[in-house]
């Protein structure tokens, strides 16, 4: 089988506070979107685990797919290893959490295929080890976060066509934190009332004075609607009526960014291969 890893958006990202351990306070909402890596595994008997085809240019030791499956392998204690292979669609460095997404697709594969038994709570406290971010995907549905990201509330927001523009920028997220420009002090709001065009993304700002490619992106897309960039970037994306509105800004897209039409989803494509599996064994 493959096992989906979806991309998700930020529909927008407040900074509130930061904490003493240097970790920053967070409001935001994730939901899935169309664009997937995928992943497929081979269970090993030697207990040894393998990462033959990943992101260029990411050691094997460094890939967060290899760090989920050790750290599940670790601790349940389990005999069982792993070929990994992962085919990558989403742009790394884009904001889209595609390194998240891909660890935890991992977590939760792994947990049936070696049978290791682990709940979804108990797997998405190994998930914050590995990524504030990985437990949304673990859990596979768009909700409203808090904390460092972690604190999920399932929430529905419209679920429309996006145009995703890359600018082909890889941006630092520990870069884009520990800036002196980033504002960490918004107010915090409450989910009533909020949904579903609140909000903006406190860490554009210093992005675009950092990486003037996405600002000329940004500035681009914007003629289109309200666009925004989702988490650190540096991807860009902005709400359209419907596919073949997505798919006409598309068609204008200047030829050095990279963009993708795609459907925005309340409920990760995981969650289903996650049943389908469950059926078949």
């Amino acid at each position: 089988m493959n096992w989906p890893a979806p991309a998700k958006l930020n529909l927008f990202l407040h900074i509130t506070g930061r904490r003493e351990d240097g970790y920053h306070e967070l409001q935001t909402i994730f939901q899935f979107i169309e664009l997937v890596d995928q992943l497929t595994f081979v269970v090993r008997e030697d207990g040894v685990i393998t990462r033959p085809q990943g992101l260029a240019g990411v050691p094997e030791e460094q890939d967060l797919v290899v760090r989920a499956a050790r750290l599940l392998q670790q601790q349940t204690e389990t005999p069982w290893g792993a070929e990994i292979r992962v085919k990558k669609v989403i742009p790394a460095g884009g904001g889209l959490g595609g390194g998240s997404s891909d660890a935890a697709t991992t977590l939760v594969a792994l947990n049936q295929l070696w049978n290791t038994g682990l709940s979804e709570d108990a797997l998405a406290a190994l998930g914050v080890q590995l990524g504030a971010d990985v437990p949304i995907f673990v859990r596979g549905l768009a909700a409203w976060a808090e904390g460092v990201g972690e604190k999920l509330t399932p929430v529905k927001p419209p679920e429309p066509w996006y145009l995703v523009v890359s600018p082909e920028v890889a941006v630092s997220t520990i870069e884009i934190f520990q800036s002196k420009e980033l504002t960490r002090n918004t107010s915090k709001a409450k989910i009533r009332g909020f949904l579903p065009d609140g909000g903006r993304n406190d860490c554009e700002s210093v992005v675009v004075a950092r990486y003037p490619k996405v600002g000329k992106a940004l500035q681009w897309l914007s003629q289109f609607g309200e666009a925004r960039m989702t988490g650190t970037g540096s991807c860009l994306f902005v709400a359209m009526e419907d596919r073949e509105a997505a798919e006409a800004v598309k068609e204008q897209l200047p030829t050095q960014w990279k963009g993708f039409v795609v459907k925005g989803v309340n409920k990760s494509p995981l969650m289903a291969q996650l049943k389908e599996y469950s059926g078949v064994v």
